[in-house]
C-alpha cells in the first residue's frame, strides 16, 4: 500500500472512509502513530460530500492531511465509483487547502467487522461505528506504512 503522495510527516491527519450513504471520518494524533475513530457523517441520497457537516472538526482538529478510501475493484482497477471518489476527493482538498492522498479501501470494513466480532460485540444496529472503524483502519494502515 504505497501511496502515490506523501503527506506531512507531522501534525493530525484525518482518514476518510467513504460511502454512498455514511462516510466514517478518523483522526490520527499529531506524532501520526495511532489513529482514532472521530465521527461519521450521513450523506443525503445524490448528493456530493458533506463538506459542511465535516467543517467543525476540520476548525477544531486541524488536520494537515487526508487520507482517503479509494474503492477499487476486486481486480484492482478504478470503476466509475472510484473515479467518483478522486473527485469528491481532488473537491475536498481544494475547498479545504489540504493535500489528500488515496489508498486501496479493499477489506477495510471486513477488517472493522472483525475487529468487533473479535472483541464479542456486535455489529447490530452499529452502522456509524463500523464506517469510523473502517476510517480508522485505513488511516492506522497509512500510518504504519509511513513509520516503516
Amino acid at each position: 500500500m504505497q501511496p502515490a503522495a506523501t503527506l506531512p510527516t507531522s501534525g493530525r491527519l484525518f482518514g476518510i472512509d467513504w460511502g454512498e450513504k455514511r462516510i466514517g471520518v478518523a483522526i490520527s494524533d499529531p506524532e501520526q502513530r495511532h489513529a482514532h475513530p472521530l465521527t461519521t457523517l450521513t450523506r443525503r441520497k445524490g448528493r456530493r460530500f458533506p463538506l459542511k457537516q465535516l467543517k467543525s472538526h476540520l476548525d477544531e482538529q486541524a488536520p494537515v492531511g487526508v487520507v482517503f478510501s479509494l474503492p477499487l475493484e476486486a481486480s484492482g482497477d478504478e470503476g466509475p465509483t472510484a473515479r467518483r471518489v478522486r473527485d469528491e476527493g481532488g473537491l475536498m482538498g481544494e475547498k479545504t487547502g489540504l493535500p489528500v492522498i488515496f489508498l486501496d479501501e479493499r477489506m477495510t470494513t471486513a477488517r472493522a467487522l472483525s475487529a468487533i466480532r473479535d472483541l464479542g460485540g456486535s455489529t447490530v444496529g452499529r452502522k456509524s461505528d463500523v464506517d469510523q472503524l473502517a476510517a480508522t483502519v485505513l488511516l492506522q494502515a497509512y500510518l504504519d506504512t509511513c513509520r516503516q
